[in-house]
């Protein structure tokens, strides 16, 4: 009597949705456990946004103490905290060099690859998943599930459905979309009873009434060592000036408040210390030995070594007559004020705040409102200033969220 051979185990089938850095973590988790593994994204090729950020060196993470590091993540970081403490910036850096990407520590505390760019890490990222046998599907847009659960999908050769075993969602926020973040995912969510908070920029630059000779000669220059106060908030940076207002890393680092102050009271002062280094009696002693005839700008080049830019700063800051006592002419120079009037739209931002609550996922990222689908990255609702976080959490997150699959599944 022949038998039959005993029956072969098959793989766990995992869906994940979005090839951004957080799906691709996921993916990368997952297939090392052994799943079958499929990646589909709405765009013709993957990693776009990660190629974006690679235009300014691919600030991977940053090195300062984890505590501190949390602590960016403001009010979600009691949830942030965990899933980072889980995958740390040390674990972020040792992937990367298994990559063959080395990294190192600028000045500022930000870590970057070698390369300096995100294409060399890409590619190798790319040949690992295909060696684990992920198969990624491009030009495959997620719009749901119907009416027997599956996931379903438009693409160029028309619908298309897919029934894995557990999917993770890491479609991204709602900024930059024309790289593949449309935020269209929202209503998706919201419908299948999934609480999300409205997308907002994060990490944008602010409107400014410049006057029409500021806004025609001074556009994509810098304001360099200045410091930025908002509140009791103080932040030593760089900010960019542009046709609209403002941008740049000390601007994003106070974006979350001056966004909910323009929401709530239609403008939002910020002030600028163009000198934060030097006190107001050092900068009136100075200015005070320049004689008294010389133009106001004549003054401040000659005794602060003050740029055009920072002189007519001040001018649309204070007005176009500059006080002639040297101690007031420092005063300003230290308080700035600046009326700021809009956030930019949400497409021109870098990141996005908002996004699936915190409270409508378990400790594991699943949603509760749809058993064995998981969310990763940006679609979640946090934010944190540029530096590193961004993408340190949209790894750690991608992958929590296939730990929390194997453990669902029974593989972990």
């Amino acid at each position: 009597m022949m038998t039959s051979p005993a029956p072969t185990l098959m793989a766990a089938r995992v869906a994940v949705i979005g090839a951004g850095p957080a799906g691709l973590m996921a993916a990368q988790v997952l297939a090392e456990a052994g799943c079958a593994v499929t990646v589909y994204d709405r765009m013709p090729s993957v990693g776009r946004k990660l190629l974006m950020a690679g235009r300014g060196g691919l600030n991977l993470t940053h090195s300062e103490p984890l505590e501190a590091f949390i602590r960016r993540f403001g009010p979600a970081a009691v949830r942030m905290g965990p899933l980072i403490e889980a995958y740390p910036p040390s674990a972020l850096t040792a992937w990367a060099a298994g990559l063959g990407q080395e990294t190192f520590v600028g000045s500022s505390g930000r870590v970057f690859p070698k390369a300096l760019k995100a294409s060399p890490l890409l590619r190798a990222w790319l040949t690992r998943l295909q060696a684990l046998g992920v198969e990624i599907r491009p030009r495959h847009d997620w719009t749901g599930w119907n009416a027997k659960g599956a996931l379903t999908f438009v693409t160029p050769d028309g619908k298309a459905t897919a029934t894995p075993d557990a999917t993770i969602l890491a479609v991204g926020g709602a900024s930059w979309p024309k790289l593949g973040s449309t935020g269209a995912w929202a209503k998706v969510l919201a419908k299948a009873g999934v609480a999300v908070s409205p997308l907002k920029p994060a990490n944008a630059g602010f409107d400014v009434a410049w006057s029409e000779l500021f806004r025609d000669r001074f556009p994509g220059e810098p304001l360099k060592g200045v410091a930025l106060t908002f509140g009791r908030v103080r932040v030593r940076g760089e900010a960019m000036v542009t046709r609209h207002g403002l941008e740049g890393g000390a601007i994003y680092a106070l974006c979350a408040d001056i966004r909910e102050a323009i929401a709530k009271d239609g403008s939002a002062r910020l002030w600028i210390d163009l000198r934060p280094d030097a006190r107001v009696e050092e900068l009136a002693a100075k200015l005070a030995q320049q004689p008294a005839n010389q133009s106001a700008s004549n003054r401040l080049r000659k005794a602060l070594h003050m740029t055009p830019l920072e002189t007519n700063l001040l001018r649309e800051a204070h007005g176009k007559e500059l006080p002639a006592d040297p101690a007031a002419m420092a005063a300003a120079i230290k308080g700035a004020p600046l009326t700021l009037t809009a956030i930019r739209p949400i497409a021109r931002a870098i990141s996005t705040a908002g996004g699936v609550d915190f409270r409508a996922v378990d400790k594991d990222l699943m949603l509760t409102a749809r058993p064995g689908v998981f969310v990763a990255g940006e679609m979640l609702d946090w934010e944190a200033p540029t530096g590193g976080y961004l993408l340190q959490a949209s790894f750690a997150t991608g992958v929590s969220a296939a730990r929390g699959v194997l453990r669902r599944l029974g593989l972990s």
